[in-house]
């Protein structure tokens, strides 16, 4: 930026193949065929191909660009991308620059290297990427390398889905299809598609490079295996919203500039609750194009910490003790007329739209708990899931005090009235009246309804929403074709709806609640109303593959039977991997690391004993602090013994879900057990002789 202050209308979507620069470079008719296509209205027309790739090229080398690629989004939950130059050699020796519509629509990266589940194999190479003309091209910048980048979907040579793209198109797809029946049944003549739309809220934590260099945990596995809590944590709760360091300011500054010129409409940023931590959030965007956006935010938060000598760590919990770091994604669904089906009105009651979609979603989560639980399942959110930052691992429904109400009333047989918020009068002349909504929030809740959308707070800060979000448009895609059939065949269609309401309410309220998730009243209220609690990542994971999930996938045609089991494959494999690099990492760091460090210091000890005691002086307290540090070593050394021996019994199982849950049961309880020792000898040797950054300078120094 060289000091210089822009613009930001100027430079916001300056490097995106947006619908204005679309507008102004495609010929009108080749403008009208794309544009319907995007909007849902055709299939892509493959005859366009050459005119919109040879705009496309121009704008950006105009942009200086000298690459292209296909950017999709394999089953890593992270991104990928082969550049190809723009040169084309002629028969002359020169070189002149070429894009054709094939290049534009296809690419062919080698799918035998990305994780598959066993839908390719390694001497089955190919694979194919499809230009998703939905979310907009790009240009990144990326040191003095410019490309342009095509958001593409990925797939196998015999058409299986490789991504999280493809199951997320076509489970918005299965959603617009369902919820236009039911919105047709019940009047809506005008509104012609309905859109998933997301805004993902980003955690994340800073801290100085210097410390992250000398962390091998964090550089190895994003979080912190070893670690004392400090002597001052997050309990003065002094840092959430609170003063921006300017440090910190200044990468925020720098990363709003990057993400804009995106075009991701990155809108509000503070600090979170935990010292180091910190939020980003977008405005709302198709589900689609906000999923490509927080990949991109990801990408632009951790490459522009480096440029200010920071990390930017996305784990779930890189620190024990610290509230960890989620995404929030707040869903909703609406129409291309500017309708959010998920906006209940002043008087929610008499809304029938609103009231056949919110209890369309409540009987979807309620009867998909299991799933939407699944579909958050990774090593780095067992962690975080039930702490006191985070929802518990059993799915519930906050919904307020006006909608439960309106729930209640249609239990009894119909609703009939709506709670009102009123005015909020604070006492003092000079502040104005509030406008007080109808119901309070609730941050504890793993899916809170907040005024016209949900909130699903259980998804990981690592995490694709690509998962999550095509799991919950799917099931609610599910319930809305059951509604749907039956408000299609009704003569009455106004009192069907009723029936349908009241059902949903009566059968489905045990999922709403609005109390304290954090309690263990809860979980004890939640097994009595037959709410599944799957703490463990392993054994959500084991759910996926359930008949009823397998049907509702192959039904809304968003993945067949091997895509969901490959998927599920993957995710248990990963979990396992993952825990076994920790397990390793552990050992690398306690026998190289912490050991010889408490070693040295317990033979300084044992000098200033004999020392002390050569010239006639009690040494007893030398003597006790050299016992303390000796029997801390002799337990951490075992504590290595059995953990090396849990490593390479685990090395050993080579069916993943047996090998996850041996990680699960045996390998982590000896991580435990080691850590245990080792932070407990942090706190015993001398801090010179302390081999790892501690948890009070990566927090609190910058």
């Amino acid at each position: 930026m060289n000091g210089k202050y822009e613009r930001i209308t100027e430079i916001f979507g300056a490097n995106v193949f947006n619908d204005s620069v679309m507008r102004e470079r495609l010929p009108k008719g080749v403008y009208k065929s794309i544009k319907k296509t995007i909007e849902g209205q055709q299939d892509l027309d493959p005859a366009l191909a050459d005119v919109i790739a040879n705009a496309i090229k121009d704008w950006a080398l105009e942009k200086g660009a000298t690459h292209y690629c296909h950017w999709f989004q394999p089953m890593t939950g992270l991104t990928a991308e082969k550049h190809d130059s723009f040169i084309a050699p002629t028969s002359d020796g020169r070189t002149m620059m070429e894009f054709s519509g094939k290049e534009l629509f296809q690419g062919e990266p080698d799918a035998s290297s990305f994780p598959s589940g066993g839908l390719r194999a390694t001497f089955e190479a190919r694979g194919y990427t499809a230009w998703d003309c939905t979310s907009p091209v790009f240009i990144k910048e990326d040191g003095k390398n410019v490309t342009m980048y095509i958001p593409s979907a990925f797939c196998s040579y015999t058409g299986l889905a490789l991504d999280k793209k493809t199951p997320l198109l076509k489970s918005m797809s299965a959603l617009d299809k369902q919820a236009m029946r039911v919105l047709k049944v019940l009047g809506n003549q005008t509104s012609q598609r309905v859109t998933a739309t997301l805004g993902a809220e980003q955690e994340y934590f800073l801290i100085d490079k210097s410390y992250f260099e000398k962390r091998l945990d964090l550089v190895l596995t994003g979080r912190t295996l070893f670690g004392a809590m400090p002597p001052r944590g997050q309990e003065m709760e002094d840092h959430y919203f609170g003063t921006l360091h300017e440090r910190v300011a200044s990468f925020m500054h720098e990363v709003n500039i990057e993400l804009w010129k995106l075009g991701v409409s990155a809108k509000t940023q503070h600090n979170e609750v935990a010292p180091a931590q910190y939020e980003l959030a977008p405005v709302f965007a198709t589900v689609n194009v906000a999923t490509d956006h927080n990949q991109l935010a990801m990408e632009v938060l951790q490459k522009v910490a480096n440029r200010h000598d920071f990390v930017c760590l996305l784990n779930e919990k890189p620190f024990a003790g610290v509230n960890g770091s989620g995404k929030h994604n707040n869903w909703s669904m609406s129409t291309d007329d500017g309708i959010n089906l998920l906006d209940p009105g002043k008087t929610p009651h008499d809304n029938m739209v609103f009231l056949v979609m919110l209890c369309s979603v409540i009987r979807a989560v309620d009867k998909y708990s299991k799933l939407l639980r699944a579909s958050v399942a990774n090593s780095g959110n067992e962690h975080r899931l039930g702490a006191n930052e985070a929802p518990p691992a059993i799915v519930s429904i906050f919904l307020g005090s006006q909608l439960t109400d309106i729930i209640e009333q249609l239990a009894k047989g119909g609703a009939t009235s709506s709670k009102q918020g009123g005015e909020l009068k604070l006492g003092v002349s000079s502040l104005p009246p509030l406008p007080k909504d109808c119901t309070d929030r609730n941050r504890t809740s793993p899916f809170a309804f907040t005024g016209n959308k949900f909130e699903f707070r259980m998804v990981g800060s690592t995490q694709s929403t690509g998962g999550p979000m095509f799991v919950l448009n799917t099931i609610v895609a599910e319930v809305l074709s059951e509604v749907a059939d039956e408000l299609e065949k009704a003569k009455d269609v106004k009192a069907t709806a009723q029936t349908i309401l009241s059902k949903i309410a009566k059968e489905h309220s045990r999922i709403i609640f609005n109390g304290d998730n954090y309690t263990d009243e809860w979980v004890k209220e939640a097994k009595k109303r037959g709410l599944p609690n799957i703490p463990s990542t392993v054994g959500a994971l084991a759910t996926i593959m359930e008949k009823e999930h397998v049907e509702l996938f192959e039904k809304q045609n968003v993945l067949s039977k091997s895509e969901l089991g490959a998927r599920t494959e993957i995710l248990i494999e990963t979990y396992g991997r993952q825990k076994n690099i920790e397990a390793l990492t552990m050992l690398n760091i306690a026998k190289r690391q912490i050991l010889p460090a408490a070693v040295e210091y317990s033979l300084i000890l044992a000098n200033a004993v004999e020392s002390v005691s050569a010239v006639g002086i009690s040494a007893d307290a030398q003597k006790e602090i050299l016992a303390i540090v000796s029997g801390l070593i002799g337990s951490a050394n075992e504590a290595v013994k059995k953990l090396e021996a849990s490593v390479k019994k685990s090395a050993d199982i080579h069916e993943a879900l047996e090998r996850a849950e041996f990680c699960k049961d045996t390998v982590i309880p000896a991580m435990n057990e080691l850590r245990k020792y080792c932070d407990a000898l942090e706190l015993n040797v001398s801090a010179d002789l302390w081999p790892l950054p501690t948890y009070a300078e990566m927090l609190f120094f910058k």
